[in-house]
């Protein structure tokens, strides 16, 4: 039995003798979101076991190959066909195309498959057929163009779109069309759009069309596409979209001026472009926006060294030699017109300037009259009379300046620089320029708008002989005081000058000399660091021109847009200031290839909102003489107050409200400078051998403030807050050590920004000397008045009436003697008196109350009553005095007065006792004083 079982076993291996058989190659194409592949040759296995069962029969194909979306099925295990398909959608967008390998397995030998065997290895490679599943798209949602009106252009502009299927067949662009009718516009097979026809700029300005693509299926696009093309005029080559007024608000920092310029070439081949940018202000101020402040102010603002004499100053008492000259005072500019000059008074300018000093001025010139112009004097100092010698002068001659300088004989009699000749194209340019005359003998430095000059001609002379020759300074023309009948001016000067001053014994540095004469408005480049790559730039050194050069148009372009105008004063100078832009471009292998024309442009400064300069303060106060006579004086201005305001005008948001109301006023506080306080003498002048102002210098320290002090007044002056202002205000005093022949003095407050362009109120100051016997009958009057509010809590001791008669009759008598009322003054007092007694024996009741009600001092009370006229009622006597004792507290009345006041309190309150109520009807008709003539 086992060898039979063996037997059949090596029978049935027998039987499976051979391998399936299939193609060694097979093509498919399987069509998108199909499972059928088409396989050329036809999938079919074969097997020579055949026709053996299992042996001779195929059970399977299997694929081999990484996740392929495929799988083999067998239709005959006898036949050995089969089929190939997709086990889901195929998407050609994802893959193309498959290759694989396939293999066929037979039966084996019997039902469970058992010794089968298998092919050798097929290639399969499948191609995945398209299918026009998606529309054109195009690229751009909307297409731009520009053209030049007149011209037939080949191609516009290309419109692209692109299909997403596949195959070449769906997924390339076989045609495009324009859907809107009747367009004078073609466009080709690419996409390229032309014009048909010329096209004008006044026919219309713009064209839109909508384009569709046909994909090679003949698909059309889902979405057309919109293509404006904009009609420009004939190119011009220029600068475009500038406005050609720019708006300038006070406080507004920095504005670009040509926000979105641009250059346009007319396609040109630029290969670079140069513009000049111009601000010109020289019809404003000194030749721009500058400070208008003293030139005093000026110069202790920038730093400058103290002892400069202003020789040009506004027109005064005590500066009177500017008067006759022709002026414009605003800007404090003096105009010469060939027929005037100044003399400069004695005493003003030293006679010895020593080897060091500095001449400063503004000065505006125009060419000299004439073919052979004389010497136009700035300044001179030359003998007074008999001789005709110049000791120095400034002057020019033939568009030179010249300084000349004759050193006295003091050393040896040798040749010495006398005359020094600087030539310079601005001396006669119709400008304004500062110039600073530095003299360090024998070497003299001339600085123009802060830049260094040295002379190029150096003249030698012979030293002056000492004589007894008086010398006279003066400013305009030079004086011939010899060689002459009648002496006179000559060599007058034609032009303008301003801020002429002379400094002995020091020269200024070149930072001061930059700061006098620096401009406060230019122009400046926002944000440097993002200015293109290639952009060369320079300002000049009153930043009025930047030049701009580059090699890009675009860089160019937006360097330009960063252009712009600042003006850092807090009240600029309102008006136009002009703007011109200037550009030449060169283009490859020319010199110049295109003409830019300039831009003419202004901006317009508009006027700032001009402040109301308020003082405020005690205007009213009185002190006894012995204050004013000590050593410290009194101060006059504790508490003054410095304030600036505003008024706007607000615009309603709501334009329904702006139709129903006006535009509402809003007054805000603002800060800002000041330049000069005033504090003048109202009336006679100070009395030098009696009394003066003071104040102590070690208050001016820290501050840009210097303070002059004459009989007239004290004057602080300098570029400072109204802080510093109000500081040094609060510590000026007054002393008069003679005060029996003075009882009262007036004075007035005038402060002033921008020399005198804002002005403050004038606050006036009232003050009141108290003499000795003016201050004893105060105080009696002051218990007079203030004790009624308390005599109902305070218990009077028993006393002699006759005490308070012998204390307030001898000063009532002298009152009554003075004017002439003694009659008048008896009743008051006895109505006094009688007060005082019926109150006497009412306050007794009220003792509990004594110590709440009595916490009063009136010790540094201080008023002056007139008797002759009627008080009307008690309550508002009290009332006066109340606060008339407060207002003496805070004036720091001494320890001394205080003691002496309560003392002779106590003592009245001793002597009143006696008199019964009898006298009470008259009292309120006796007290009905008026106190509004009571000095507080």
């Amino acid at each position: 039995m086992k060898m039979s079982s063996i037997s059949l076993r090596v029978f049935k291996i027998q039987m499976n003798k051979h391998k399936p058989w299939i193609e060694t190659s097979y093509h498919g194409i399987i069509t998108e979101n199909n499972d059928t592949v088409i396989l050329d040759p036809p999938l079919v296995a074969l097997d020579k076991d055949a026709p053996v069962p299992f042996a001779g029969e195929i059970c399977a194909f299997k694929i081999h190959g990484q996740e392929m979306p495929f799988e083999a099925v067998v239709l005959n295990k006898t036949s050995g066909e089969g089929r190939l398909r997709a086990k889901s959608p195929i998407d050609c967008e994802l893959q193309k195309e498959y290759t694989f390998i396939i293999q066929a397995y037979d039966c084996g030998s019997g039902p469970g498959g058992t010794n089968w065997k298998k092919s050798h290895k097929a290639v399969v490679h499948i191609q995945v057929k398209d299918v026009n599943e998606f529309s054109p798209a195009f690229k751009e949602s909307v297409y731009k163009a520009t053209v030049t009106e007149g011209k037939i252009y080949d191609s516009i502009l290309q419109v692209e779109a692109i299909d997403e299927d596949c195959s070449p067949q769906y997924s390339q662009i076989c045609n495009y069309e324009i859907v809107t009718a009747d367009v004078p516009f073609a466009i080709d097979r690419n996409g390229n759009i032309r014009n048909t026809e010329k096209l004008s700029y006044d026919k219309q300005h713009q064209y839109e069309i909508m384009v569709t693509a046909f994909d090679c299926g003949q698909k059309h696009a889902t979405e057309d596409v919109l293509v404006r093309v904009n009609v420009k005029p004939v190119c011009k080559p220029g600068w475009q979209d500038w406005n050609k007024r720019i708006e300038y608000r006070p406080g507004s920092g920095s504005i670009p001026l040509f926000p979105s310029i641009h250059l346009e070439t007319c396609d040109g081949p630029v290969s670079s472009i140069h513009s000049t940018i111009e601000l010109q202000t020289n019809y404003i101020g000194k030749g721009c926006d500058r400070e208008t402040y003293s030139e005093k102010s000026l110069q202790k603002l920038c730093g400058a060294s103290s002892g400069a004499i202003d020789l040009l100053p506004s027109p005064s008492t005590t500066t009177n030699w500017t008067a006759g000259l022709l002026m414009d005072s605003n800007d404090i500019i003096f105009k010469f017109d060939g027929k005037q000059g100044a003399k400069i008074p004695d005493g003003i300018v030293p006679k010895n300037l020593t080897d060091q000093f500095t001449i400063t001025l503004w000065m505006k010139h125009g060419p000299s009259p004439g073919l052979r112009a004389e010497k136009e004097t700035i300044l001179c100092n030359s003998d007074k009379t008999e001789m005709n010698r110049h000791h120095y002068a400034l002057y020019v001659h033939n568009c030179r300046l010249v300084f000349l300088l004759r050193k006295d004989f003091d050393q040896a009699d040798t040749f010495r620089p006398a005359e020094f000749h600087w030539k310079l194209d601005q001396i006669c340019d119709k400008e304004w320029h500062y110039y600073v005359v530095n003299v360090e003998f024998p070497v003299v430095t001339l600085y123009m708008d802060g830049t260094t000059y040295e002379p190029y001609l150096v003249t030698n002379d012979w030293p002056i002989h000492p004589s007894h020759i008086a010398m006279q300074l003066t400013v305009g023309a030079c004086w011939q005081g010899g060689e002459v009948t009648k002496p006179r001016f000559a060599q007058y000067f034609h032009g303008s000058l301003a801020s002429l001053t002379i400094r002995p014994g020091k020269i200024e540095s070149q930072k001061v000399i930059s700061c006098l004469q620096a401009c406060k408005e230019g122009l400046d480049i926002n944000s440097l660091e993002s200015l293109g790559q290639g952009i060369k730039y320079h300002f000049n050194p009153s930043q009025s021109v930047l030049v701009m050069e580059g090699d890009d148009i675009e860089n160019i372009n937006q360097a330009l847009r960063k252009v712009s105008y600042i003006n850092s004063r807090q009240f600029p100078t309102a008006g136009i200031r002009r703007l011109k832009v200037s550009s030449k471009v060169q283009c490859f292998g020319e010199d110049v290839c295109i003409s830019i024309p300039d831009i003419d442009a202004y901006v317009m400064v508009f006027q700032a909102n001009e402040p109301k300069i308020t003082i405020t303060g005690m205007d009213h106060f009185a002190r006894p003489a012995a204050q004013f006579e000590s050593e410290r004086g009194v101060i006059l201005l504790p508490d003054i107050r410095i304030v600036s305001t505003v008024t706007k005008m607000e615009h309603p948001v709501d334009l329904r409200e702006h139709d129903r109301a006006n535009k509402q006023v809003v007054v805000e506080e603002m800060l800002h400078n000041l330049d000069f306080c005033d504090v003048l003498v109202i009336g006679a002048e100070l009395d030098p051998e009696q009394e003066c102002l003071e104040l102590d210098h070690g208050e001016l320290q820290g501050k840009h403030l210097d303070a002059t002090n004459s009989t007239a007044g004290y004057s602080i002056y300098g570029v400072d807050s109204m802080f510093s202002y109000e500081q040094v205000l609060r510590q000026l005093r007054y002393r008069n050590w003679a005060t029996s022949a003075t009882s009262d003095r007036k004075f007035r407050v005038k402060c002033s920004e921008l020399n005198g362009r804002y002005t403050s109120n004038e606050f006036n100051l009232e003050v009141n000397i108290l003499h000795s016997s003016n201050s004893n009958f105060m105080d009696h009057v002051n218990h007079m008045i203030v004790q009624p509010q308390f005599l109902q809590s305070v218990q009077h001791p028993e006393g002699s009436v006759s005490a308070v008669h012998n204390s307030v009759v001898p000063s009532v008598a002298t009152i009554v003697i003075v004017i002439c009322v003694s009659i008048l003054v008896f009743v008051i007092t006895l109505g006094v008196y009688r007060i005082r007694t019926a109150h006497q024996h009412s306050s007794a009741e009220r003792e509990g109350a004594k110590e709440n009600e009595m916490d009063w001092d009136d010790s540094a009370l201080t008023i002056t009553v007139n008797p002759m006229e009627k008080y009307e009622k008690p309550h508002q006597i009290e009332e006066e005095s109340e606060e008339e004792d407060i207002d003496d507290e805070e004036d720091d009345t001494t320890s001394a007065e205080s003691d002496d006041s309560e003392e002779e309190e106590e003592e009245e309150e001793e002597v009143i006792v006696q008199k019964g109520d009898k006298q009470n009807a008259t009292r309120q008709e006796q007290l009905e004083w008026d106190d509004s003539t009571l000095p507080y």
